[in-house]
């Protein structure tokens, strides 16, 4: 789990502000879009960075009735939380063999079953457990991931139903994942869907009888409602970023960043011109100039390939990286101002005050947005504002 750290009276070299109650308001506003199926919000990866615990707590507290993760081990450390409701559905869905399937039955977890070899461990684990596991059957309808092939599903369906009538397991949920939801009209997405209905379809009619089924992840819970089904699945939407620029911005969709990323100055220094600045002198200023040092880099989460291309606002001024991120800082070349050392350098967030967002570093590294907020480091303290409700967060 991420560090986490109290509202500081002094400023500290990097932190990343958590807003909680930006994170509650688009719980809502995802709610809304899909009125009609329970809301899974998915802190899969520390909550995609943002911190697993804090945000699976204020997400419960906002109407999620479902936690989504990865790996079981994820999904353990939620269930051990005292501060979420002990009824909160927590699933997970990454597993390989010897994995702790013990454990996961004797925490109620709903675990995902693609293939036999999954199927025949859990049964196992529920017969050592003396109570039935939680199971949710994933088809791969075009993905090509985890997910049991539609050749493979009337085995992986009559298995499930044999250990469900020996009282092994439950089947809880039908499941599926799609490809391209972040592409507006890409054929896959009616291949998907129209698959998906056709297995569940047959799962029902052999005698499933599931209390949810699932396969619209962030981009088809804001743009596909009729992928909506009893449960969506919302992961990067809740943290108030678009799936992809294609669909609209978040505040399209009602929806705010929950991150700022934020450092403060380290160093700021007159230098002259043709003066290199960071390793391979990619970049050599172009005249007598002021640089100042921003103290994260790619061991913080910074893409290296960001080099010469990333924004930060200081001063109330876009700023760019000045050559290369290196592992612990890096510089941006601040035209001759001068700002106090220790004043703040945004990397990213909402946008409110001109600052760049994290699709702007997306755009700046040739990646997602996804990548730019899971990957910041664990250097990085996590600073939670609004962890209260009050009446403005209604």
């Amino acid at each position: 789990m991420t560090e986490t750290a109290p509202a500081p009276t002094a400023p500290l070299r990097a932190r990343a502000e958590i807003d909680l109650a930006a994170l509650r308001a688009n719980v809502r506003a995802l709610r809304a879009l899909a009125p009609d199926a329970a809301l899974m919000a998915v802190v899969k990866s520390d909550a995609y960075g943002h911190g697993a615990v804090r945000c699976a707590r204020a997400a419960v507290e906002a109407g999620a009735t479902w936690l989504g993760t990865a790996t079981p081990e994820e999904a353990l450390a939620l269930r051990a939380d005292p501060g979420l409701p002990s009824d909160v559905r927590i699933m997970c869905w990454l597993w390989t063999p010897g994995g702790p399937w013990r454990e996961a039955v004797e925490a109620d977890l709903d675990v995902s079953v693609s293939d036999p070899w999954a199927l025949r461990e859990v049964t196992e684990a529920a017969r050592r457990a003396g109570r039935p596991a939680r199971v949710q059957l994933k088809a791969d309808t075009g993905l090509g991931r985890s997910g049991c092939q539609p050749a493979d599903w009337p085995e992986l369906v009559a298995g499930a139903l044999r250990a469900q009538s020996e009282g092994l397991l439950r089947i809880t949920g039908l499941w599926s994942h799609f490809a391209c939801a972040d592409e507006p009209g890409h054929p896959s997405i009616a291949a998907q869907l129209a698959l998906f209905r056709e297995l569940v379809a047959y799962a029902e009619k052999q005698g499933v009888r599931p209390e949810v089924r699932h396969i619209a992840n962030s981009p088809a819970t804001l743009t596909l409602p009729e992928s909506h089904f009893d449960l969506v699945r919302t992961g990067i939407a809740l943290y108030g970023i678009s799936p992809s620029p294609e669909l609209g911005t978040p505040s399209d969709f009602g929806l705010r960043p929950v991150m700022t990323l934020s450092a403060s100055l380290a160093l700021v220094k007159h230098v002259p011109g043709n003066h290199g600045v960071s390793y391979g002198h990619h970049y050599v200023t172009p005249g007598e100039t002021t640089l100042g040092l921003v103290p994260v880099g790619y061991a913080d989460g910074i893409p290296r390939h960001a080099s010469g291309t990333g924004p930060v606002l200081v001063g109330g001024k876009w700023r760019t990286v000045a050559g290369r991120v290196a592992m612990d800082q890096f510089v941006v070349d601040l035209g001759g101002d001068e700002p106090e050392v220790g004043s703040e350098a945004v990397l990213f967030g909402p946008g409110d005050r001109g600052e760049p967002t994290a699709e702007d570093w997306a755009q700046a590294s040739g990646t997602i947005a996804y990548e730019i907020v899971t990957r910041i480091g664990m250097r990085v303290p996590r600073v939670y504002v609004n962890e209260e409700q009050d009446g403005r967060d209604e």
